[in-house]
């Protein structure tokens, strides 16, 4: 059986509605959510937006904010600095630029500050079902060990990979699969083999690198 076609039915039997982990109200919110969760965990950005989200629900309240306000409320995340300049400046750009509604297409999503191609494919794919496969370091990790890509030595070589694997209407599903099996089955130093339903198929059990 191919490897992708065994994944599928895999994850499709374990975790049919598989979505992001991030907490949000509106596309806004995933936005910021999102920016706010590059090299930091979900569950850290799920404790620190609450109150972000109450001071500021949408573009138009955090684009008349300051630096230090905003700064004020995620400075407990990685690279609080940048972080918090990004997202005020984006919320800036949506209102000036968009009529205070996040934009829909990926390209739109890239303009804005802070914005790169796995954010901006990301909120495409959880709010608009946009046919991508954003890839992050666990996706990036699980993809290989399964033998889903090969030689892939770069996240755009591995998401061009995906993306011609995976079939298009999964590739937003695909992409909370391996993100949840990476977070909590396929670790990065301990990935937990006993309790993976593909061992039998994976390329990094079998071939004797498991720990």
């Amino acid at each position: 059986m191919d490897i992708y076609q065994r994944v599928v039915e895999y994850f499709s039997a374990l975790m049919p509605d598989a979505k992001t982990e991030l907490h949000y109200g509106n596309p806004f919110q995933l936005l910021v959510a999102v920016r706010l969760s590059a090299q930091c965990t979900d569950k850290r950005i799920n404790m620190v937006t609450p109150a972000l989200f109450n001071r500021f629900p949408d573009a138009r309240a955090m684009a008349d904010s300051t630096f230090d306000e905003v700064l004020s409320y995620v400075k407990s995340v990685s690279y609080p600095n940048s972080k918090a300049r990004d997202i005020l400046d984006a919320a800036r750009m949506i209102v000036s630029d968009f009529g205070g509604e996040v934009p829909k297409s990926v390209e739109q999503l890239q303009t804005l500050p802070g914005v790169g191609p796995k954010t901006a494919n990301v909120v495409a794919s959880v709010l608009w079902g946009a046919e991508v496969m954003p890839v992050d370091t666990h996706v990036f990790r699980v993809s290989a060990r399964l033998g889903l890509t090969k030689d892939a030595k770069t996240p755009l070589k591995a998401e061009a990979q995906l993306e011609a694997g995976f079939p298009k209407e999964l590739l937003g599903r695909a992409h909370h699969w391996l993100i949840l099996h990476g977070r909590y089955t396929c670790k990065a130093r301990k990935p937990l083999c006993h309790e993976c339903g593909l061992s039998d198929v994976c390329l990094y059990y079998n071939e004797g690198m498991k720990e």
